[in-house]
């Protein structure tokens, strides 16, 4: 997916609610930058993360398709590579704390999900 050049009030349009499965990973390009984009529906509600979609330990583009799931009690997305994982709300990795990925701010705007142009981290 290539995200609309269109953005508003610093939200940048990246993609629409159709184009997420949920517990998966999506990418999408925006500034040049690969974003994976999460969706992880729950009972309180949708959740929404975005990080950077670059395997710090590898450097392949891959944690779009990483697996979803829990540890230590946080939200995570395991490297399809090493299996290293990295927790969703703040990209840092739980095996090696040297690697952290950018995050970006996301949400919903009606079926539209939108990013923070800046990163998060």
């Amino acid at each position: 997916m290539h995200a609309p050049d269109t953005p508003q009030a610093g939200w940048r349009p990246v993609c629409h609610r159709r184009d997420l499965v949920g517990n998966s990973g999506v990418v999408a390009l925006v500034d040049d930058a690969q974003i994976a984009l999460f969706y992880v529906p729950g009972n309180e509600g949708q959740t929404l993360y975005a990080i950077d979609n670059r395997d710090p330990k590898s450097g392949a583009n891959v944690l779009g398709r990483g697996i979803v799931g829990h540890l230590g009690g946080e939200l995570v997305v395991a490297s399809p590579l090493y299996k290293q994982h990295f927790r969703l709300r703040d990209g840092l990795c739980v095996e090696y704390p040297e690697h952290r990925l950018r995050t970006w701010r996301a949400r919903f705007n009606g079926d539209v999900v939108e990013t923070l142009a800046d990163a998060a981290s």
